[in-house]
């Protein structure tokens, strides 16, 4: 097993994309990167999960429509997470009367926990690049023996500095592959129109 150690002040981003920051985009809706559905490939993934007991975290969850199809295709141990107050407390009275979802005011940096299944949706693209790899070394720590890191990363750079941050297969494939089994990393085939060819879907298993 990979010795991973969580940097000090790992939260701590130069472009100080803390809690602050967050929970101001959800106060004034400028949340331009909202789909308003599911992401279309992790909407084919969940369809070919048998496993509905599986236990599935989704960070920096958003407005998680993805943890809605979940729920509707039977899943029964969803955890989500986020830093945003005001979203966190919109998801809390949302699904208050769902037993089978776990919602937590967090940060995914310092959470803790062992999950089978762990769902990348613009999670990864929305932290500073400076705390990439302790996002990969906390996923390997929260993932159990043989657990997924299964989702979408931009296969792309942005004209603009992000949030959204971009990247290419070539960084990740160097990032994740002596942590990670690369089940699939490949160029997307259904992204959503606004995604087209911008998407890598992966399918990364636990070492």
């Amino acid at each position: 097993m990979k010795e991973v150690n969580k940097p000090e002040n790992c939260c701590a981003s130069t472009k100080e994309l803390g809690q602050n920051y967050w929970d101001n985009q959800y106060k004034t809706e400028t949340t331009g990167w909202d789909m308003g559905e599911v992401s279309p490939p992790l909407k084919t993934y969940i369809d070919q999960l048998k496993d509905k007991n599986v236990r599935i975290l989704i960070p920096g969850c958003g407005n998680t429509y993805e943890a809605e199809y979940l729920l509707l295709k039977g899943f029964t141990n969803i955890t989500l997470i986020d830093i945003a107050p005001t979203l966190v407390d919109k998801l809390k009275e949302k699904f208050k009367n769902n037993k089978h979802i776990k919602i937590m005011l967090a940060d995914f940096f310092e959470h803790q926990g062992e999950y089978d299944l762990i769902l990348e949706q613009t999670f990864f693209c929305a932290i500073d690049p400076s705390l990439r790899t302790a996002y990969r070394d906390n996923m390997y720590s929260l993932l159990s023996k043989g657990g997924k890191l299964a989702g979408v990363l931009f296969n792309k750079q942005f004209e603009k500095e992000g949030p959204p941050f971009g990247g290419n297969k070539e960084s990740y494939e160097k990032m994740f592959q002596d942590y990670f089994e690369f089940i699939a990393f490949e160029t997307c085939t259904n992204s959503h129109p606004k995604r087209k060819n911008a998407e890598l879907f992966i399918i990364f298993k636990k070492k």
